[in-house]
């Protein structure tokens, strides 16, 4: 089945997954989707969720950057995302880069970025819940000086000379640290001066893009759409007889981020172990399909 990525140029998020594919030499299909909310052809997919990207395989669509580098691993796990066994320390680490990292990074691309659109700036307003935009513009040395924190950081990570932030591989811990130094270099005012002051991310940050982004073709939404109605989704997925809600297979649930953008999304159980709870819905334009979600930061409640 061949890899389908839903996402947006600029999505900093988005990045990291592009950067994963390029580790892993993948070719894949890009689907460009809108910037700001309504996304139809997107949330037909996934019935509901609306965050970039979402990676999709047939009729089977992964939400979270978190649960597709899982599958990427899976799927292809040479070269690996996690070098020297380093799985659990670089799932770990994501929690330190999506919160600590960027969230002020977020914060300041909105705060001093003028070229932003209005529609984009209104459409974030609504979605980054974890902002007090009233006084976003006095707290803009605030942000600075966490981003900052972060940055020097990830410079001390390197500070041994080492060639990637787990020794001489590159993996998953380089892309959840280099993701908000791209986002800086675009989107910040002065980004560049502020990078400038931490002399050993230039170097590293060069050799982590150097992976590129694998070979990528164009594809539009409705021949996306089309590829999920006329595959059948895989299943047979675990559920966890220790999972403390006890849920059984097949039961209606309800899957919601516990971070901002939270959507809730309904369907069928199918999978619920440690690291994913899948669910299977049907969409009028897609036919069945079956969603997939980290286990870790998503609430599940039976419907």
């Amino acid at each position: 089945m061949d890899l389908i990525l839903h996402h947006f140029d600029i999505s900093p998020f988005a990045e990291k997954i592009r950067l994963a594919l390029g580790l892993k030499q993948l070719a894949w299909q890009s689907v460009q989707i809108p910037m700001v909310m309504p996304k139809p052809d997107l949330t037909e997919l996934t019935g509901g969720y609306r965050k970039t990207p979402v990676l999709q395989v047939g009729a089977d669509i992964y939400c979270d950057t978190q649960r597709i580098a899982l599958e990427l691993e899976r799927r292809f796990p040479q070269p690996t995302l996690f070098p020297g066994q380093s799985r659990g320390l670089c799932l770990a680490l994501a929690h330190w880069s999506d919160v600590a990292f960027f969230r002020s990074g977020a914060a300041l691309s909105l705060g001093t970025n003028d070229a932003l659109p209005e529609d984009i700036l209104r459409d974030r307003r609504a979605f980054f819940s974890f902002i007090d935009f009233e006084s976003l513009p006095q707290s803009i040395p605030d942000y600075l000086a966490e981003f900052r924190s972060q940055l020097a950081l990830l410079d001390d990570m390197l500070s041994d000379g080492r060639a990637f932030l787990l020794g001489e591989q590159p993996g998953w811990a380089d892309i959840l640290g280099v993701f908000p130094v791209w986002m800086c270099r675009g989107n910040i005012r002065d980004g560049n001066a502020l990078l400038a002051e931490f002399a050993r991310l230039f170097a590293w940050e060069k050799r982590v893009n150097a992976l590129g982004h694998g070979s990528r073709q164009e594809l539009s939404a409705e021949e996306a759409l089309a590829i999920a109605r006329s595959a059948v989704p895989a299943s047979g997925g675990e559920v966890d007889e220790r999972d403390p809600l006890g849920l059984r297979r097949g039961d209606p649930i309800r899957v919601t981020s516990r971070d901002y953008g939270a959507v809730p999304v309904e369907g069928a159980l199918e999978s619920l172990t440690v690291s994913e709870v899948a669910l299977r819905r049907h969409g009028e334009r897609v036919g069945e399909v079956i969603v997939h979600f980290p286990r870790t930061g998503y609430h599940v409640e039976k419907t």
